[in-house]
C-alpha cells in the first residue's frame, strides 16, 4: 500500500480558486493562520474532526515548503512524525511520498531510540501536501496576509479573559469571523532577515514577515508575555560546481523503511535512492568565521539560537580549532542544488564564498543562494494549556515556531494537536490533552507549557522518561485508537487497520507463549543458537525471541503451523519480545504517575489566596504558569517537593468538601477527621 499520487500543481490552483469563492459567504468554525507545517496539520486535523475549516496563508504555491533542510525524522524527531501520522496527520505519507534516501539513525543502540529519517525531494513534497489540502473535506485554502486578530472586550465576570472571534486580513479589506483561532506564523511574526550587516524584515526569504499589529495585539491587547529567538539556514550550493570524489560516500539503507503506518513501502525502491556525503571543516573555515564577526550583525545579537544545530560562527566560536561535520545533501532528483547540513551562516555573501571553498569537495563551489539568519518573536509557552489554548484568551490556540520550538516534526506535532482542539473548542466539544506516559507528543507539550523555553526548543529521546514504550514501531498502537474512539481525528480506514495490527499481534504473543519447550528440545529445534548448558529449564517462544541471535523468522521457520502467519510482524514481535520486561517495570510506573496526573488543579484557583504554607516565590510561579495537573506543578522550576504536597493537601480536601456538599450531607466531625495534615502526608515523586 502506498499514499496516493499527489495531484498537478495547476489543477490544485484551480480548485483553491473555486473554494475561495465562497469565503464571502461563509462563518468558519476555525481558520488557521499560515501554510507551513504547523499550519498545514492544524487545518486538516480541524477539518477530519468535523470543523469548517479556513486556511489563510501568504502564498498558496509555498504551502508545505521545506524552507530550511531538505529532510524528516531522525532521533527523537522521527517519533514524532510517526505519532503525528498515527493520529491520521500528513507528513509521514508525505515524507513516504517523497523521499530519495531512506535510512534509520542510531541503529547502534536499542530500537526504542531508533530514529526514522528521509531526505526528501522538495517539490515532491510541496505538491503531496497542497494535493492532500485540497481533497480533505471541509477545508478551504485562500491567499492573503493576516492583519489582526478580531477580538472581544473581557467579560466583566471574567477580567482580564478575551475571546478571539476571528481574523482581520491586510488592508482591511475584510473580516472573517470564526469560533477558534490557530496562529502558526512560524518565523514570521515580526520576522528579520540578517545578511552579514545588512538586516530586511521578512520571515523567510522573499517573503514578508507577518503584520505588526498581529504581534502588538498579542502584547497588549492579549497581556502575553513575548520573546526573541533567531535561527539560520546555510547557502545552497550549485551541484555541478562540488567534487564529491572528495567527500565520504554515506548510503542509504538497503531496504527503504517508511514513516507512514498505512505504508508497507516507499514510493522509492532502494535502486533509486540517493546518497548523501560527508565531509569535514578545516582550520581554514576558522579563520574565516573570525575575520567576519564584525561584520556579522546576526552573530553578535543577544537574541537565543538553537543550542542543537546552532550556526557554523556559534560552532567555532565555542569549540575553536575542532573539525565539524558538514552533511552535502541533494535537495531532489532533477535539482541541481545541494544544501551543507552543518553550514548556516549569516555573514556576508563574500565571505561566505571563501568559508565554503576552505572546504576540500567544495573548493570550487558556487553558491545559488546565500545562507542567512532569522530573528522573530514568540510567545512564552507556559501561557497556554495543555491543549495548546492561550489560558487568558478563549479560543485562541498557538502551534510551532511561536511557541519557541524548532524544527519541521515539532511542528507537525504541535499543529496537528492544535487544530485538533480548535476544532473541539468550536463544536462544544471538550479539549483533550496527551500525557507524557502516552506519546512523545505528550512529552514536547508538557515541556512547553510547564517549562517554558530559553531557547528553541528541539526534541530528543532523552527528553521522555518511558521511550521503552514511546517507541516508533508501536505508535499506531498508542494513538490512532484513541484518536479514533476519543479523539475524532482518525478516519475509520486508519482505524481499522490499528485494530488489525493489534489484533494480530495480540495472536501472535499468544501463540509464542504457548510454544512452551524445554532447553534441550529448543537446542534441536534451533541447533545454530547458543543456549545455557546449566540448566534445563522450560522456555516459552517469547522467551527465546529475546535472544540476540533468534529471530522470529526462525522460530517462524521451525514452527509455521502457528507462527507463519505473522511474519509480517516479524520486526514488531522481536521488538516487543525484547522490550517486554522493560515495558512492564515502565507500566507500574507510569500507573502511579497517571494516578497523580489524574488531579486536576482548578484553572480558576486563586494561588495567592491559598490557605497553605506556600512561598510567595512558589506562588507566583503557580499563579503565572497555572498549570492544569498536579503533574505538571512537579515539573516547574522552582516548585519543591514540600510545595507539592501542600497543594496535594488544599486540593484533593477542596474536592472531598465538594463532594460531600454534593452529596447534601455535611458532617463536621467527619470534616475535621478527614482534614489532612501535611507532615503525615506524602507525594511520590
Amino acid at each position: 500500500m502506498l499514499a496516493k499520487k499527489p495531484l498537478p500543481l495547476q489543477s490544485f490552483l484551480v480548485q483553491v480558486s473555486r473554494r475561495a469563492s465562497q469565503l464571502a459567504r461563509q462563518r468558519y468554525d476555525v481558520i488557521v493562520v499560515g501554510g507551513g507545517h504547523a499550519g498545514t496539520e492544524a487545518a486538516a486535523a480541524a477539518a477530519r474532526v468535523g470543523a469548517e475549516t479556513l486556511l489563510v496563508t501568504q502564498k498558496i504555491h509555498t504551502i508545505g515548503a521545506l524552507s530550511c533542510n531538505p529532510s524528516l525524522g531522525g532521533v527523537g524527531k522521527g517519533q514524532l512524525v510517526r505519532e503525528v501520522d498515527a493520529l491520521d496527520g500528513l507528513c509521514g505519507r508525505a515524507g513516504d511520498w517523497a523521499g530519495i534516501h531512506f535510512s534509520i539513525l542510531n541503529r547502534r543502540k536499542g530500537p526504542a531510540v531508533w530514529g526514522p529519517r528521509a531526505q526528501l525531494d522538495r517539490q515532491r513534497y510541496r505538491e503531496f501536501i497542497q494535493s492532500e489540502l485540497l481533497s480533505t473535506p471541509r477545508l478551504t485554502v485562500v491567499e492573503g496576509s493576516v492583519e489582526d486578530l478580531l477580538v472581544t472586550e473581557p467579560n466583566p465576570e471574567e477580567p482580564g479573559r478575551h475571546r478571539v472571534t476571528g481574523i482581520r486580513l491586510a488592508n482591511g479589506s475584510q473580516s472573517i469571523s470564526a469560533s477558534s483561532v490557530v496562529l502558526t506564523t512560524g518565523t514570521f511574526l515580526s520576522g528579520s532577515l540578517f545578511i552579514g550587516q545588512t538586516t530586511s524584515p521578512g520571515g523567510r526569504i522573499g517573503d514578508a514577515p507577518s503584520s505588526a499589529g498581529l504581534s502588538q495585539t498579542l502584547r497588549e491587547t492579549l497581556g502575553l508575555r513575548i520573546g526573541r529567538l533567531r535561527t539560520g539556514t546555510p547557502p545552497r550550493i550549485v551541484k555541478d560546481s562540488v567534487d564529491l570524489s572528495l567527500a565520504d560516500v554515506m548510503l542509504p539503507d538497503s531496504q527503504p523503511t517508511p514513516f507512514s503506518f498505512l505504508n508497507t513501502h516507499t514510493r522509492c525502491k532502494p535502486e533509486e535512492q540517493l546518497p548523501c556525503h560527508l565531509s569535514y571543516t578545516t582550520p581554514g573555515v576558522d579563520r574565516v568565521v573570525r575575520e567576519s564577526l564584525h561584520l556579522n550583525s546576526h552573530i553578535q545579537e543577544d537574541t537565543k539560537g538553537p543550542r542543537y544545530c546552532p550556526s557554523i560562527e556559534s560552532r567555532v566560536l565555542r569549540f575553536p580549532g575542532r573539525k565539524h561535520q558538514v552533511w552535502l545533501e541533494p535537495e531532489g532528483v532533477t535539482s541541481d542544488l545541494l544544501y551543507p547540513q552543518g553550514l548556516s551562516m549569516t555573514m556576508p555573501p563574500d565571505m561566505q564564498l571563501r568559508l565554503i571553498r576552505e572546504i576540500p569537495a567544495m573548493h570550487r563551489a558556487e553558491i545559488h543562494t546565500p545562507g542567512y539568519g532569522v530573528q522573530y518573536d514568540f510567545v512564552c509557552p507556559t501561557q497556554l494549556s495543555p491543549a495548546l489554548q492561550v489560558k487568558r484568551t478563549q479560543g485562541l490556540f498557538l502551534a510551532g515556531q511561536i511557541n519557541g520550538t524548532t524544527g519541521y516534526e515539532e511542528a507537525a506535532a504541535q499543529g496537528l494537536w492544535a487544530g485538533v482542539n480548535a476544532a473541539r473548542w468550536a463544536l462544544s466539544m471538550p479539549t483533550v490533552a496527551l500525557s507524557r506516559t502516552e506519546s512523545y507528543i505528550g512529552v514536547l507539550i508538557d515541556d512547553l507549557v510547564s517549562r517554558g523555553v530559553t531557547e528553541p526548543y528541539r526534541m530528543f529521546t532523552s527528553r521522555a522518561e518511558f521511550r521503552a514504550s514511546l517507541r516508533p514501531d508501536n505508535a499506531d498502537l498508542r494513538l490512532s485508537l484513541k484518536g479514533f474512539e476519543e479523539v475524532g481525528c482518525v478516519s475509520s480506514v486508519r482505524y481499522q487497520e490499528a485494530v488489525r495490527v493489534r489484533n494480530s499481534l495480540q495472536e501472535a504473543l499468544a501463540a509464542l507463549k504457548a510454544l512452551a519447550l524445554s532447553t534441550s528440545n529448543w537446542r534441536k529445534k534451533l541447533p545454530n543458537v547458543h543456549l545455557s548448558e546449566a540448566k534445563n529449564s522450560t522456555q516459552t517462544g517469547l522467551n527465546l525471541l529475546q535472544y540476540t541471535e533468534v529471530s522470529f523468522e526462525m522460530l517462524a521457520s521451525a514452527f509455521p503451523e502457528c507462527l507463519s502467519a505473522y511474519m509480517e510482524f516479524s520486526q514488531r514481535l522481536k521488538i516487543e519480545a525484547v522490550y517486554r520486561h522493560h515495558c512492564n517495570l515502565q507500566k507500574k510506573e507510569i500507573e502511579r504517575i497517571q494516578r497523580e496526573e489524574n488531579m486536576s488543579l482548578p484553572q480558576d484557583l486563586d494561588y495567592f489566596s491559598l490557605p497553605v504554607s506556600l512561598s510567595q516565590e512558589v506562588r507566583e510561579i503557580l499563579d503565572r504558569v497555572r498549570p492544569s495537573t498536579l503533574s505538571a506543578a512537579t515539573r516547574l522550576q522552582g516548585i519543591t517537593p514540600a510545595a507539592i504536597v501542600h497543594l496535594f493537601n488544599y486540593v484533593n480536601y477542596s474536592g472531598q468538601k465538594e463532594r460531600r456538599a454534593h452529596r447534601n450531607q455535611p458532617d463536621q466531625k467527619e470534616a475535621r477527621e478527614e482534614e489532612p495534615c501535611s507532615q503525615n502526608v506524602s507525594l511520590p515523586r
